[in-house]
C-alpha cells in the first residue's frame, strides 16, 4: 500500500484499523515515508517499509528495486490508496507477476463538476474512506466503519507537561494554516477567536504549525495571553500527536491537522474557504455541523477548488464570511 501527503496518509489510518479488527489474520505493509511511520504505530499486524525517495527507491530503477524489495516480503495484493505516477509503476509489476492489485478512485469527473464555474453539480461525492475502502472490497475484502474504534489518549510526556503545565480543564487546539491561501482564516478574525477563548481560564489553547514564518506568527499571537501556548518549533512530530490525542476539540482548516486529530478520536472543527466537505475531505467521522463553509449566497462559485490551489479573482475574502462567533459558539 503506497501514500504520500500528510492528510492523505492520515485518512487511511481509521479504514486500517477498521480493517485488521476485521481480518485480523490479514498482515499489512504500509509503504510511505519515513516521517510517517508513527501515524502506524498503534495498528495491530501493520508493519512500515520505508519507501527511500532520495535514494534507493529514487527514479524508475528505484521504483523497479522497491519492487524487488517489496516481493521479498511475499506479498499476496496490493492496494494502491494513492494512484499517481509512482504508484502505479509499481503496481503494475506486481499485475504482471501475477498478483491481485487494486487502485483507489480519485472520482475527477464528479470534482471537476462540483468546482467548475458554469453548470456546477453541487453534490455530497464519496468520501477518501469510502474510496479506500472499495479498493480493499475490490481484493476481497469487506470493510465497515460503522463502529470505528480510536487509541486511548496517549500519557503526556514530561516535556510535554512542563510547556502546557497541568492547570486546565479544556485543551483546544488550533491549527490556522493550511498549504494554500485560499484555505485559510483570516489572521484577524482567528486572532478575535483566540482572544474569546482565551477569556475563560478554565480553556488551555495550543496553537500548531511549522516552518520558521508559522512559528514566529503563532508567537507573536500567543504571547500576550498566559492560557494561549504556541506549539510550533517546541516538539517532536510523535510529541505532537501523543499532544493533540489529549485534546478536547481541534479548530483547522481544511488541512493534514484535521485528519491527524480524527483518526486519534478527537473532535474535530474545521473551516472552509475555497474548498468544500462534499468534494470528500472532511475529517473522519466528524459530524457535518462541525464543518463551516463560506457563504455560498454571497460567493456562489464556491468550491472553486478541490484542494484549495486555484485562485479566483473577487473570492480573496470568502472565509470572512464564517463569523467569529459561529466559531467560538461551536468550539464551546
Amino acid at each position: 500500500m503506497r501514500l504520500s501527503a500528510m492528510g492523505d496518509v492520515a485518512m487511511t489510518v481509521p479504514v486500517l484499523r477498521a480493517f485488521v479488527k476485521q481480518h485480523p489474520n490479514i498482515k499489512i505493509t504500509v509503504i510511505s515515508r519515513p516521517f510517517f511511520k508513527p501515524f502506524f504505530e498503534s495498528i495491530p499486524n501493520v508493519a512500515f517499509f520505508v519507501f527511500d525517495e532520495k535514494e534507493r527507491h529514487k527514479g524508475f530503477s528505484g521504483l523497479i528495486r522497491l519492487f524487488k524489495d517489496l516481493r521479498k516480503l511475499k506479498i499476496d495484493a496490493f492496494a494502491d490508496l494513492h494512484n499517481v505516477l509512482r504508484s502505479k509503476v509499481v503496481r503494475t509489476l506486481f499485475a504482471l507477476s501475477g498478483k491481485k492489485v487494486a487502485a483507489v478512485d480519485k472520482g475527477r469527473e464528479g470534482k471537476k463538476a462540483l468546482t467548475r464555474d458554469e453548470n456546477k453539480v453541487f453534490k455530497q461525492l464519496p468520501t477518501m474512506f469510502e474510496r479506500h475502502v472499495k479498493v480493499f472490497e475490490e481484493l476481497g475484502f469487506a470493510v465497515d466503519l460503522s463502529n470505528p474504534q480510536f487509541p486511548e489518549n496517549a500519557v503526556l510526556s514530561a516535556a510535554i507537561l512542563e510547556i502546557i503545565g497541568t492547570n486546565h480543564q479544556k485543551l483546544i487546539g488550533i491549527a490556522p494554516f493550511a498549504q494554500y491561501d485560499s484555505k485559510v482564516y483570516p489572521l484577524d478574525l482567528m486572532q478575535e477567536v483566540i482572544a474569546q477563548l482565551a477569556q475563560n481560564s478554565n480553556y488551555k489553547i495550543l496553537l500548531f504549525g511549522g516552518g520558521k514564518k508559522e512559528t514566529e506568527i503563532l508567537e507573536s499571537i500567543s504571547s500576550p495571553y498566559s492560557n494561549v501556548i504556541n506549539m510550533a518549533g517546541k516538539i517532536k512530530f510523535q510529541q505532537e500527536l501523543q499532544l493533540i490525542s489529549n485534546l478536547d476539540v481541534m479548530l483547522s482548516m481544511d488541512s493534514g491537522n484535521a485528519h491527524i486529530a480524527a483518526m486519534l478520536g478527537v473532535k474535530v472543527v474545521t473551516l472552509w474557504g475555497a474548498t468544500h466537505p462534499f468534494a470528500g475531505f472532511s475529517p473522519f467521522n466528524q459530524p457535518l455541523e462541525n464543518t463551516l463553509v463560506a457563504d455560498r449566497n454571497v460567493f456562489p462559485k464556491l468550491p472553486t477548488s478541490v484542494y484549495g490551489n486555484k485562485k479566483v479573482v473577487g473570492y480573496e475574502d470568502a472565509m470572512r464570511t464564517i463569523t467569529v462567533d459561529s466559531i467560538v459558539e461551536l468550539l464551546k
